[in-house]
């Protein structure tokens, strides 16, 4: 990290988890061991918050400036270009970190100084683990009801219900098709990174917790690398041969 940090203006950071993001700024030969005057490092990962403000401190006291750029959109999102940024840092640094940005995402939002980037993918892995759910919950509902899923999922897109998740995830759970674009484990960490945020804040989000057991049930059945649409498993363990192909 440090040889690139050496010779670059703008450094972007998008690693697997917070310790990842210490390991690429702290470690040895890390981007803050070799980071040139006024550069800008941009965090596009899902890191844990206070960390996130923690890394930004060792950045500025380096002489660098830090943003916090969190993405949605997945792996079909990613692909297309047309991912969504949540950004966190002062008016000046999103400015700056902007024409990088725009040409990974469809959309940039800065949401406030730094961290709050990470707090808005907190709020929206909270939201997609939970719709992931609800999706999962219904779809078996619908089968056991004697309601062909394929069909109910049809019924519900264009109304109330209808959401990217029942589009996309819905019809992983119907094809019985898990092969991972957004991992259970990176899920799980996800949901557990926004619990101990709400820890930290002296807060309860018990929703949230459910679905972090429903995640880690899932890894102790063998899951952790499927697609979190997968999710359904867990549900169907419980009626042991009733499960998706209907036998």
């Amino acid at each position: 990290p440090g040889d690139v940090a050496r010779d670059a203006d703008v450094v972007v950071i998008m690693v697997a988890d917070t310790d990842a993001v210490g390991a690429v700024l702290n470690g040895d030969d890390g981007v803050i061991t070799a980071i040139r005057p006024d550069s800008l490092i941009i965090d596009m990962g899902t890191t844990a918050v206070m960390a996130t403000r923690g890394f930004e401190a060792d950045v500025t006291q380096a002489g660098g400036a830090y943003v916090d750029a969190p993405v949605s959109g997945g792996t079909l999102g990613a692909e297309a270009g047309e991912l969504t940024i949540m950004a966190g840092g002062a008016d000046g640094d999103i400015e700056r970190a902007r024409p990088v940005l725009e040409v990974l995402g469809k959309s940039l939002t800065h949401v406030g100084p730094t961290g709050t980037g990470q707090v808005a993918k907190a709020a929206n892995q909270v939201i997609v683990g939970l719709n992931i759910g609800a999706v999962a919950e219904a779809l078996m509902l619908a089968r056991h009801a004697g309601a062909d899923p394929a069909k109910v999922r049809d019924a519900l897109q264009g109304g109330f219900a209808d959401s990217r998740i029942l589009e996309v995830h819905g019809q992983r759970m119907i094809d019985n098709t898990f092969a991972p674009g957004g991992k259970v484990t990176t899920q799980r960490k996800d949901l557990d990174q926004a619990l101990n945020l709400a820890s930290e804040l002296g807060i309860e989000m018990p929703a949230t917790a459910l679905s972090r057991d429903l995640y880690d049930r899932l890894i102790d059945m063998g899951g952790g690398d499927l697609d979190h649409a997968a999710l359904i498993k867990a549900l169907d363990a419980d009626y042991p041969g009733e499960g998706q192909d209907g036998n």
